[in-house]
């Protein structure tokens, strides 16, 4: 059977429609170009400097993977990634099940005015994260916060403490924040999905005499699987990167209670004239960022595969 000649090559040889495909990396170069001298150059020199003790102005001594060896064995840094990893739980864990709770409820009922409601929790998204410091800086006000205020105006007093002040509580202060700042992303993904979920699958479901719950498991839950992720990822790395709520609210005290990564990284590189340090730190977290996405968004693919 004789090979079929394309019809364009019939009319006179023309060219098909269209660019080459060599034409459209010409397109992306200008983005390119803008990536690495904002991105990739950036990143190069941390790596460069993370190399050196430096204190930013004179002459950087060759340390090698000194810095990094630091980011495992000095108690302070070793703390400040785990107050990171627990604020995994406030910012993304507990969001996310918020986030599950309200699409239940909204894949089980129809809930008058919800549109109205999902737009004012997803306010705290809106906000500039200095503003929503300030805003809760003032709600923990030990004096006459309004937290302690209630306590007092209903005969608990004895409850009432500086709660960015307390040791014990102030790293669970500052992620019941990000909690706060996160649950409407969470929100917004998780109830959008279970409006692309066949209404057919829940009322067989319901036939079979499902309730609310077994409901929830096997049918919401498993088609909600990559909003889940992307969720998880968006409040993970956030968890991870948080720096304004810290920065504004508690400098990283009362002593280390609350320090994390990317606040000790401003403070080593802008303050204590630790450069080096500085930088590794940085790529390290940038590197348990990476990870635990990776990590997050297998889990999720091996689960949609089974």
């Amino acid at each position: 059977m004789a090979e079929e000649v394309p019809a364009a090559r019939v009319r006179g040889g023309a060219a098909p429609p269209g660019e080459p495909r060599r034409i459209g990396y010409v397109y992306l170069i200008p983005a390119l170009l803008i990536f690495g001298a904002f991105t990739l150059v950036p990143l190069l020199h941390a790596v460069w400097l993370s190399f050196f003790e430096w204190d930013g102005i004179t002459a950087g001594k060759w340390v090698g993977l000194g810095n990094y060896g630091d980011v495992f064995s000095d108690p302070v840094q070793r703390k400040a990634f785990g107050h990171a990893l627990l604020l995994i739980v406030f910012y993304a864990l507990l969001p996310t099940a918020i986030g599950l709770l309200l699409a239940g409820v909204v894949a089980r009922t129809h809930v008058r005015g919800f549109t109205f409601f999902r737009v004012v929790l997803f306010l705290p998204q809106v906000v500039a994260l200095v503003v929503v410091a300030v805003m809760w800086r003032m709600i923990y006000d030990p004096n006459d916060g309004p937290i302690n205020e209630a306590l007092r105006a209903v005969g608990l007093g004895g409850l009432a403490k500086s709660w960015l002040g307390d040791f014990g509580v102030a790293l669970p202060a500052v992620g019941l924040i990000g909690t706060w700042v996160m649950y409407g992303l969470c929100m917004v993904l998780l109830t959008a999905g279970v409006q692309k979920i066949p209404r057919s699958l829940y009322d067989a479901a319901r036939v079979d005499g499902a309730g609310p719950v077994r409901e929830f498991v096997a049918v919401t839950l498993p088609a909600l699987r990559g909003e889940i992720a992307v969720a998880l990822t968006l409040c993970t790395i956030q968890a991870l990167r948080n720096f304004d709520i810290i920065y504004n609210t508690t400098k990283g005290g009362p002593g280390d209670a609350t320090s994390v990564p990317a606040y000790q990284v401003y403070q080593r590189a802008f303050e204590t004239g630790q450069v080096g340090s500085a930088a590794a730190m940085g790529l390290t977290l940038a590197v348990v960022i990476f990870l635990l996405s990776t990590a997050i968004n297998q889990i999720a693919e091996r689960g949609s595969q089974r």
